[in-house]
């Protein structure tokens, strides 16, 4: 196969790499090739440390990442940071987990790249929304069994969960939520008091697509106390997909400790000149 051959990455110029969700393998060409010419890499927690040996030695790697309670920079600050070595005329990759656009905030740092005047360019990445639930061998719509399905975040501004319209997400065949692991108790309680029956299928799968994944499965009734013990990252699907996991699971994962636990350089400064 003949893949074609993407141009020189261009200096003074930011690209919003999406990662994939965890196994490097799932980046996308363009990423990688982006990520390979990089002077300034800009990541997040959910970025497998073996992708930021793919820069250049001589790259900036700078550690952004989110975890509940603890941030290294706000958002508005690392929005600055990306401008700030864009006007460097230097070639910035701003690596996100899964996809920029999918619950990554890519949209508001592509608009504060826009507004700012900064070009820029958005590589999607593969969404944990789809592929976490297929290494776990539960695909997302199946004929005759889901028709649609829904994405919604444990991560809401303002008014959380409550923001959204359970009682049509309720009515919607498959519903993956990410994010939401501490929430899931209040997942399952929403979902049962908008109509959906406690014997729905829920599969609760952590750290996915890696080899330290592990995964529960269950009820909207019982779903939180099995996954009391999972680590984040983790992916919540509901739905009777679920009941294909014994047949289609497929991934092997072998016993290992998260790739997401610790980064390099994750307690240097963001803001190293």
């Amino acid at each position: 196969m003949h893949l074609p051959r993407h141009t020189l990455a261009e200096r003074g110029k930011v690209y919003l790499v999406g990662a994939g969700p965890g196994d490097p393998g799932l980046i996308t060409v363009r990423g990688l090739s982006l990520l390979q010419q990089a002077e300034v890499v800009v990541y997040d927690r959910l970025v497998h440390p073996e992708l930021l040996a793919e820069a250049p030695a001589a790259a900036e790697r700078i550690y952004v990442g989110k975890t509940p309670g603890q941030h290294v920079l706000p958002q508005a600050a690392i929005q600055e940071l990306l401008i700030d070595r864009a006007r460097q005329q230097r070639v910035v990759v701003r690596l996100k987990g899964g996809d920029p656009f999918v619950f990554g905030r890519g949209g508001e740092e592509a608009l504060a790249l826009a507004q700012a005047g900064v070009p820029f360019e958005v590589v999607p990445g593969v969404t944990s929304a789809i592929s976490v639930p297929a290494y776990a061998g539960i695909p997302v719509t199946q004929r005759r069994v889901a028709g649609a399905f829904a994405v919604v975040t444990g991560h809401t501004c303002d008014l959380g969960m409550q923001a959204l319209d359970w009682s049509a997400l309720a009515r919607i065949d498959t519903l993956v939520l990410l994010m939401g692991l501490r929430r899931l108790p209040e997942l399952a309680h929403t979902l049962i008091a908008h109509g959906r029956a406690p014997e729905t299928p829920v599969a609760v799968i952590s750290n996915g697509t890696t080899a330290a994944q592990q995964h529960v499965v269950g009820t909207l009734a019982d779903i939180a106390a099995q996954a009391d013990a999972l680590a984040t990252p983790a992916t919540v699907v509901v739905g009777d997909v679920v009941r294909l996991a014994p047949l289609l699971a497929w991934f092997r994962p072998t016993p290992a400790p998260s790739p997401f636990a610790q980064h390099p350089n994750a307690k240097s400064s963001a803001l190293s000149p």
